[in-house]
């Protein structure tokens, strides 16, 4: 399944901001940072990401539900969306 390009843009962008939290994150390290600041800005990558897996998904699951590969409308395979989710989590 292809997901939309628009979204996709979206998720592409937030994943780059992240890219550069985490870099921010190991210069943090690397000049010893107090752990509070180190901790703060690593949890904030961690919602990025979450957050950008999220959108994946539901980009995903809104084609399967509107345009199913398969033809079938609202064909959808649950026991892989619960994976999907379960694995952000």
């Amino acid at each position: 399944m292809e997901l939309d390009k628009d979204e996709m843009a979206k998720v592409s962008n937030r994943l780059k901001r992240a890219q550069g939290q985490l870099a921010a994150v190991v210069r943090m390290i690397d000049e010893g940072r107090d752990c509070e600041d180190v901790v703060t800005q690593l949890s904030a990558v961690s919602r990025a990401l979450g957050r950008a897996g999220f959108a994946i998904i539901a980009t995903g699951t809104r084609r399967c539900l509107t345009r199913p590969d398969d033809g079938e409308p609202g064909t959808l395979d649950v026991q892989k969306l619960e994976k999907l989710f379960l694995s952000l989590a």
